[in-house]
């Protein structure tokens, strides 16, 4: 069960990947824990979170564009973004975006 990711005071990155999933989703469930865990490590890292009910959003925290760009390149991470692209995602769409305020309850 995804938590709200306790991030820093802004300004920070946040990559937006929205995805519709096709039938075949075998490999799926693992690969996504093995992702998190695997981003959980990258240096700028900041928080993740996940739902899903249909349409997936997931929402990774960064601390700048370099680290956002060396997650993507890192390699078992290059290799789950082929998988979703030839397996798993009917579609997706990614976005990245510069948090400049955030507030809760807390």
């Amino acid at each position: 069960m995804s938590k709200i990711a306790n991030t820093p005071n802004p300004p920070y990155y946040a990559v937006i990947f929205s995805s519709e999933q096709t039938d075949d989703l075998e490999g799926y469930a693992e690969t996504a824990a093995r992702m998190e865990e695997l981003a959980a490590q990258q240096p700028g890292f900041l928080g993740f979170e996940s739902a899903r009910d249909g349409l997936g959003i997931a929402v990774s925290y960064w601390s700048d564009l370099q680290s956002i760009k060396k997650w993507k390149a890192q390699a078992e991470h290059q290799i789950a973004q082929e998988t979703g692209k030839s397996r798993w995602y009917s579609n997706y769409k990614t976005r990245i975006a510069v948090v400049e305020q955030d507030y809760s309850k807390k």
